[in-house]
């Protein structure tokens, strides 16, 4: 595996890769990797000629009172896990080099990051697209994988994706959990062991709603109301940013449940903010 740590070398090599006609995959990451981050890189790998991953932990999506400065950095054991998947570039650019002094130039979506985690974090998606669009300016995949965990995240790149012709196929990948069904995250790393036994209460409550539509419940406030109890009751220390089962396309809330649709949550389990969700799908009676 080859490090490249300065922009205009990583553009260069991925231009070379693409003149003798080889397909680029594409893994964006703040590191501190875990399993979700190697399944997106296998399936790169499976995809593509070429898999390059990049780690940097991008400052212009963490609000002034988030966790910019604590975020888990584990540079030395992502490389360890980097090279063992054969990753064939990691790219390693620095603040300085990808925000120089005067930047002034961000992306901006109309919709998408009005509901769910964008009303929560103002400006957090504003700096995740800015950084994306950059990365895929410099690195210029074919494909580039990202995790259903973040499906807001997803949505919000495939559609900007789509609107500034970056011809760059999104691919969303099912979330990976624990044995207990913990959704694998960076953010795991800040929970004591207490926390961590009663975070397994997202997944739960995530797992009644599936269970509360195919009996064919069909009035969200009726399951977000059974989901925050079964929250409260089990962790009485749990905050709860959000419960909401919205439209898989919109992230639009629902008001009856008729066909498809995204149930996702955001609960804080001492300073960690957690989220998780599951998709609906017609064919399981949703």
């Amino acid at each position: 595996m080859k490090i490249i740590k300065d922009v205009k070398e990583m553009f260069l090599t991925s231009q070379k890769e693409i003149l003798n006609n080889k397909k680029i995959g594409f893994v964006p990451t703040m590191g501190a990797l875990h399993d979700g981050h190697l399944s997106l890189i296998r399936q790169s790998k499976k995809d593509n000629d070429i898999t390059i991953v990049s780690i940097f932990v991008n400052p212009t999506q963490f609000g002034p009172n988030e966790d910019f400065n604590k975020y888990p950095r584990t540079i030395e054991q992502d490389i360890e896990l980097l090279e063992k998947e054969n990753v064939d570039y990691l790219f390693l650019p620095n603040t300085k080099d990808m925000y120089s002094e005067g930047f002034e130039t961000y992306v901006n979506l109309e919709k998408l990051p009005n509901h769910l985690c964008g009303l929560k974090r103002p400006g957090h998606f504003r700096g995740v697209a800015t950084i994306v669009l950059k990365l895929f300016n410099i690195v210029r995949p074919h494909k580039s994988y990202f995790g259903q965990k973040d499906y807001q995240q997803y949505l919000i790149i495939k559609r900007m994706a789509e609107d500034l012709n970056c011809f760059v196929d999104i691919v969303m990948m099912p979330i990976v959990r624990e044995s207990d069904g913990l959704a694998m995250s960076s953010r795991n790393r800040y929970l004591n062991q207490e926390q961590r036994k009663n975070a397994t209460i997202l997944f739960e409550s995530l797992q009644l709603a599936k269970n509360e539509i195919k009996n064919g419940e069909t009035n969200p406030k009726i399951i977000i109301e059974k989901m925050k109890n079964l929250i409260l009751n089990k962790y009485l220390k749990a905050k709860i940013d959000y419960i909401e089962i919205v439209d898989l396309n919109t992230l639009e809330e629902l008001h009856t449940i008729k066909e498809s649709c995204l149930i996702a949550l955001a609960v804080f389990i001492g300073e960690a903010r957690l989220i998780d969700n599951i998709i609906i799908n017609k064919n399981e009676k949703c």
